[in-house]
């Protein structure tokens, strides 16, 4: 029942800049990785960027230097500042939480509904 809610998806031009975010349903006790996904229709779905609990981040090498993840820690929202966008970012964009609900209970996985990202030439 637990559910991550990402926003933010668009249509825009080749070159224009989109902040995607994304909040839980509830509250997590400690979320460990934030990560963002696509995939695009006929495509198997790809890790884009990764942020640590710590603030470490990583890239997917095609958004590299383009894309920013980052995070809000007070309210476990994480978000994805994609500038320089161009047509082949265009995919269903899925936030993904692996954290814990409370200090008993075991980690785990939780996606977002995913929010479309549209980029036209």
């Amino acid at each position: 029942q637990v559910q991550l809610v990402d926003s933010g998806g668009g249509l825009v031009q080749a070159g224009d800049s989109l902040r995607l975010s994304c909040a839980g349903s509830t509250t997590f006790f400690e979320v460990y990785l934030m990560a963002w996904y696509r995939q695009a229709p006929g495509k198997e779905r790809e890790l884009v960027a990764t942020i640590t609990q710590f603030g470490d981040t990583n890239y997917a090498d095609f958004v590299k230097d383009r894309f920013t993840i980052s995070r809000d820690n007070a309210n476990n929202t994480l978000y994805l500042q994609m500038n320089n966008l161009k047509p082949e970012d265009t995919a269903n964009y899925f936030c993904n939480f692996d954290a814990r609900l409370g200090h008993w209970t075991d980690r785990a996985t939780y996606w977002g509904q995913g929010t479309q990202v549209t980029v036209s030439s």
